[in-house]
This record gives C-alpha cells, sequence and structure tokens, in this order.
C-alpha cells in the first residue's frame, strides 16, 4: 500500500503569507487604479443668474476665463431665477459651484447643518433696491400698508430684506397676518405686472431695478445702500458643495483663481464687461438687449468685489432670525466660510486678504 503524503503544517502557513502578500499587491493596484480616477477630467456644474448682480459669472463664462483655469476638466453652466432653486439644486448635487445670495446660502447651511455647502468668495455688493409705481402714491414707509409688493422668490435675499424692512418700520405680509401682500414671482414677470399696474413694487436686483426706472416709469424708493454702514452688504457669494470642495480642492482653487481675475478685469475694463453681460443676458431664454443707459444705471446700483463682506452676512442672518424663519434658535455659522484658498490667491497677487468677520 502506497502511503499517503500529508502537506506539512509549515507549508500551509508559507502558503497563507504568499496570499496575504498577493492580495495586498492587488488592494495596492487597485487604489493606484482609483487614484488614477480621481485624476481623470471633471465636469464642474456651475449655477448663477443672468443678473447684473451676477456679472463675474457672466463674463467669466463669456470670456472662457473659467474653463482655462480649469484645464483638462469641463464647465457646465445653469441659470436659475433666484437662490432658492439655485441652493436645492447645489443641495440635490445638481450643481457644484454657484453664484447665490447670502439668504439662501444661509438656508442651506443651517438646513443641511452645516454639512452641505461652503461659502469661499463674494461677487457683489449692493445692486438691490425697492422701485415704486408713482401712481400708487408710496411716500413713506406706513404708506406700504394694503399695498402689494413684489420680490424674486420666497426665501430669497430680496424678500428677506423686504420682510425685514416692513417688520423695522411695524409692518407685516398679509401671509404673517399683516397688511403688506408680498408677490413672490420671476423678475422678468415682476417687470410685467409692473407696467402693467398689478403691483405696486417691487424689491428687486439689477438690471430689473433699473427696468422698472427706466423703462416702466418707477421711482426709486429704497436704495438698499442705504441701510448699510458705508453702503456696503454682500449680494452675490460663492458657494460650493461641501464634498465638491472636500474631493476636488485643487479644482476649485483653479476657479478662483479665474473669479479674482474676472473681478479685476471687470473693474478695470467695465465698458468691456458691461457689452460681455449684456450678451449674456440675451442668450438665455427671454432674455433682452439692456440699453445702454440701463446699464450704466444698473452697474452704477453695486459694486464687483471678491470680498464676501462676512459681517453683513451674520447681520442677514439676524434679519432672518428675526423673521422666524431659521427655526427657534438662532443657527451657529461659525463654519459656513471656507476661505483659505481664496486668500491664498490673493496673496499670490499681493492682494490683501479677507475675513470672516
Amino acid at each position: 500500500m502506497k502511503k499517503t503524503l500529508r502537506p506539512h503544517p509549515r507549508l500551509f502557513l508559507l502558503f497563507f503569507l504568499l496570499t496575504l502578500i498577493l492580495a495586498a499587491c492587488g488592494n495596492g493596484t487597485t487604489a493606484s487604479s482609483n487614484s488614477n480616477d480621481n485624476n481623470s477630467p471633471v465636469t464642474v456644474h456651475l449655477g448663477y443668474f443672468p443678473n447684473i448682480t451676477h456679472a463675474v459669472a457672466l463674463v467669466g463664462v463669456a470670456q472662457g476665463t473659467f474653463q482655462k483655469a480649469l484645464g483638462k476638466n469641463q464647465l457646465s453652466t445653469k441659470t436659475f431665477n433666484a437662490g432658492p432653486d439655485l441652493i436645492n439644486a447645489l443641495l440635490a448635487g445638481d450643481i457644484d459651484i454657484g453664484y447665490a445670495g447670502p439668504n439662501p446660502a444661509i438656508n442651506g447651511y443651517v438646513k443641511s447643518h452645516g454639512e452641505a455647502l461652503r461659502i469661499i468668495a463674494g461677487a457683489s455688493s449692493g445692486g438691490a433696491l425697492l422701485i415704486v409705481r408713482p401712481e400708487a402714491n408710496i411716500k413713506s414707509p406706513a404708506d406700504l400698508s394694503g399695498k402689494k409688493i413684489a420680490d424674486p422668490q420666497i426665501g430669497g435675499t430680496q424678500d428677506i430684506s423686504l420682510r425685514h424692512y416692513l417688520q423695522q418700520h411695524n409692518l407685516k405680509s398679509v401671509d404673517k397676518g399683516g397688511t403688506v401682500q408680498i408677490v413672490a414671482t420671476d423678475n422678468s414677470n415682476i417687470v410685467t405686472l409692473f407696467s402693467q399696474g398689478q403691483i405696486d413694487g417691487a424689491w428687486v436686483p439689477e438690471p430689473y431695478a433699473s427696468r422698472l426706472v427706466l423703462n416702466a416709469h418707477g421711482k426709486v424708493f429704497v436704495d438698499e445702500r442705504t441701510l448699510w454702514p458705508n453702503g456696503k452688504f454682500v449680494t452675490t457669494n460663492v458657494v460650493v458643495r461641501k464634498a465638491f470642495l472636500d474631493q476636488h480642492p485643487t479644482i476649485v482653487s483653479e476657479f478662483l483663481q479665474a473669479h479674482v481675475d474676472t473681478v479685476q478685469f471687470i473693474n478695470s475694463h467695465l465698458d468691456e464687461a458691461k457689452k460681455l453681460v449684456n450678451e449674456q443676458i440675451q442668450k438665455v431664454p427671454g432674455g433682452k438687449a439692456l440699453s445702454q443707459k440701463l446699464l450704466d444705471q444698473a452697474f452704477s446700483n453695486l459694486d464687483i468685489t471678491y470680498d464676501p463682506l462676512a459681517s453683513t452676512l451674520y447681520k442677514a442672518a439676524d434679519s432672518a432670525y428675526q423673521l422666524g424663519l431659521l427655526g427657534d434658535s438662532k443657527p451657529d455659522l461659525s463654519h459656513i466660510y471656507s476661505l483659505d484658498a481664496l486668500n491664498s490667491v490673493l496673496a499670490a497677487k499681493g492682494l490683501q486678504k479677507v475675513a470672516t468677520s
């Protein structure tokens, strides 16, 4: 009878160790593959409004500045009417970087418990006004009682500004038991309603404020700059999905480089920038060319800046909280800003850094 050979226990141990080594090598190959995947082209989804308060986005897209800065990565753009819609798209992952007002950014941050987004730069200051029809006979804040006043969207930056203004003058909107009817609708529709006499006034951003004045014979009742120290307050921020920032910090830095470059271009080549903005506004469905007079007036009502003017965002948050729009407790906004990348760009250009306070 033949003798059966039994494997020596040491051979089992050797085989086991070799298996572990091969597995580790395999995992190393997989990790390397994943790393290579991360270096493949990324599509950056950018959102903004066809408004003059979003001039940086319009000019950056028109000149190809963003795309050039992103290199092999691709830029995909989408326009919105107001901030809440843009922030909802960002929360859903449909856009990665967006230009939006302070209040929608605050709402998105609070809604996600501080997890969904970060503000990485400013884009504009000012450029929001309350325009009224002369026939409405609005001479003082008290005259707003019983009137219909429009703004772009409930919860948007102009909506909060309007509601806070009413509160400061002992007035409330109808939906809060008061006497002022707030009509939330698209900016373009506001112009139509105003011209037809179906609303008495509107708190709107540029160029719609100037359109109401020059094309619909409206009168400036409140230039929001007069309500802020030194006439400065943030109208538009640059926001980013935190997940995108964490995954692609280099891409975000490249975008901010283009953002700062575009701000500087607008401020040093204003006439050319106006033409580019006008061209971009016309490309949006229903967009109409703006006259030179309207462009000049609209741009005179705002400042283009990369400074997020953080202290004014905190004040806007206080206003929203006082209106009961941010829950029962005052939210902690201590981590809403992520400005290191912006400040690195500014330092490289020899420009003064911006602060979060």
